[in-house]
């Protein structure tokens, strides 16, 4: 299995107080993989080291054969924040379209990655005048157009109905499926089932790294499993 993303001896502080303590994982090219953990585990701090904006205390992370952070990344990782990233004042399409000439591309890149997060509809509003759903699906549209090899995505169904989010979901696979990484961080355990692969955080320690089916041990509830992991952890 090839592996996108390998983290050693992580260790991030801030002030007095220890964030992530001393972290491994590898995370596999081409899936999706989940990061969960209850609000305040480090799942922000963990996904801001792997796109090399965090200062980190000790360790590394290497991301798609670079440091993370190195220039050559820039067009390669796709970055979507808990908070929209886009600006209010452009259409969803000027949006999109000022992003595509970043990239080098068009405006047929630009109107796919719209119809891509079901924003077709609403591609000359203003994103000042959005939903915060919207909004969170703009940003992510203007994340895909450059083809990244690597999408990290901060809980990005935070608001979605449940409609969009399975379309979002699809969305997600389809990408993995063409050879795009992808790291889903949320605090919702309906969608860890969603994912190829799971890494537990709870209070900067990783608790399990595997597959859904294996994190279950058996049970039908991954819900239950995860605290059954805490417990013990």
């Amino acid at each position: 299995m090839d592996t996108a993303i390998e983290v050693e001896g992580l260790v991030v502080e801030r002030g007095r107080r220890t964030v992530l303590h001393g972290i491994d994982c590898a995370i596999p090219a081409g899936r999706v993989t989940g990061l969960l953990g209850p609000s305040g585990s480090g799942k922000t701090t963990l996904i801001r080291a792997i796109v090399g904006v965090q200062v980190v205390k000790a360790g590394t992370v290497t991301v798609l054969g670079l440091p993370a952070g190195a220039p050559g990344l820039r067009r390669r990782v796709g970055y979507v924040t808990q908070a929209p990233s886009v600006y209010a004042d452009l259409s969803v399409r000027e949006n999109a379209r000022y992003f595509a000439t970043l990239y080098g591309l068009g405006a047929a890149a630009a109107d796919q990655a719209i119809r891509d997060v079901g924003l077709a509809g609403a591609t000359n509003q203003l994103v000042g005048d959005l939903s915060g759903g919207q909004r969170s699906r703009a940003s992510l549209a203007c994340a895909m157009i450059g083809d990244p090899g690597l999408l990290v995505l901060d809980e990005p169904t935070v608001g979605q109905d449940p409609v969009l989010r399975a379309e979002l979901w699809a969305t997600f696979h389809d990408l993995a499926a063409r050879g795009t990484t992808l790291v889903v961080s949320s605090h919702v355990m309906d969608e860890a089932n969603r994912c190829d692969r799971l890494i537990l955080i709870r209070e900067g320690r990783i608790i399990a790294d595997d597959t859904p089916d294996a994190i279950r041990q058996g049970s039908d509830d991954l819900e239950e499993a995860f605290l059954k992991l805490v417990r013990t952890s």
